[in-house]
């Protein structure tokens, strides 16, 4: 005699494409930290383009799997918000290269690197949160959160060193306009970053 579980599925397919969506994400946020470091920091966009369309596959099967599902792990909303907080990150990112690689050479002298390296520990941690979705360890999950948000704060207090670069007085209007406009991408980037870690330390508070 067939269970239901049998009939219907256990749905831990869901836990699967949400790690292949947290693990594009963190893939696009380390190749942007690779691109930073190099010494030429010429573009190359296809590892962007990449990781976003490996995203957009893994948000389209998760779409696909809510309608087709009888069964989830979680509350099919939880599923959905972590979803689309997933899906946001490597948009920024993506968005940052692609602008990037159009103002390169107005960019001489700026060092995006250590934004981007706090941009790439977040996304980390952030696959850190979703695997141990299939745990519910409260524990764990509060320290993941925990570091998420110090990563959050540490973010927050280098904008403030960036708007005092801004308004020095030693950068040209160009130079101003576009500082600021990509390390507010960043800042977003992270920002995404804390809401996906967010949708997933409320998902353990309700299910643990």
């Amino acid at each position: 005699m067939f269970s239901l579980q049998t009939i219907f599925g256990s749905g831990k397919q869901f836990f699967t494409l949400i790690e292949d969506a947290a693990q594009a994400a963190h893939d696009s946020t380390k190749a942007l930290h690779a691109m930073m470091k190099a010494t030429d920091r010429q573009p190359a966009l296809d590892a962007f383009k990449l990781a976003r369309q490996r995203e957009r596959a893994a948000s389209d099967k998760i779409g696909q799997a809510l309608v087709d599902s009888f069964m989830t792990p979680f509350e099919r909303e939880d599923i959905e918000a972590l979803g689309s907080a997933l899906y946001k990150i490597p948009k920024q990112v993506e968005k940052f290269a692609d602008r990037y690689s159009l103002a390169i050479r107005h960019l001489e002298g700026i060092d995006f690197a250590p934004r981007a390296a706090m941009l790439e520990q977040a996304s980390g941690v952030v696959v850190e949160m979703v695997h141990e979705l299939r745990k519910m360890n409260i524990d764990r999950m509060t320290a993941l959160n925990e570091k998420l948000r110090a990563i959050e704060n540490e973010a927050d207090r280098l904008m403030l060193e960036l708007y005092r670069d801004i308004y020095s007085g030693k950068l040209d209007n160009m130079q101003m306009f576009l500082l600021k406009e990509f390390f507010e991408i960043l800042e977003k980037a992270i920002d995404r970053c804390r809401e996906a870690g967010v949708v997933a330390y409320q998902i353990v508070l309700k299910n643990s």
